[in-house]
């Protein structure tokens, strides 16, 4: 039963490692996943910050009769919504 055992032994030995290769390999992907997420989410974060900075800007540079016609215009095109 011992010798038997014995030889038996290395193989088990090199499944438990590719077992836990595989985890590794698995868990390693999944958390390079949420980091490429993370990344793709602040560089969208940061396009919007610059788009209302944008707009922003070009709100203070129109004078108020501007202001009130493009407020209504985007009233009239989201009425319908």
């Amino acid at each position: 039963m011992n010798a038997l055992l014995a030889e038996i032994m290395p193989y088990l030995a090199g499944l438990a490692a590719l077992a836990v290769a595989f985890v590794g390999v698995f868990f390693r992907g999944k958390s390079s996943g949420k980091d490429e997420a993370r990344v793709e989410q602040l560089e969208a974060d940061t396009s919007a910050r610059e788009e209302a900075r944008e707009a922003a800007a070009e709100i203070e540079r129109l004078d108020d009769a501007a202001v009130r016609d493009r407020a209504r215009e985007r009233m009239r095109r989201n009425q319908g919504r």
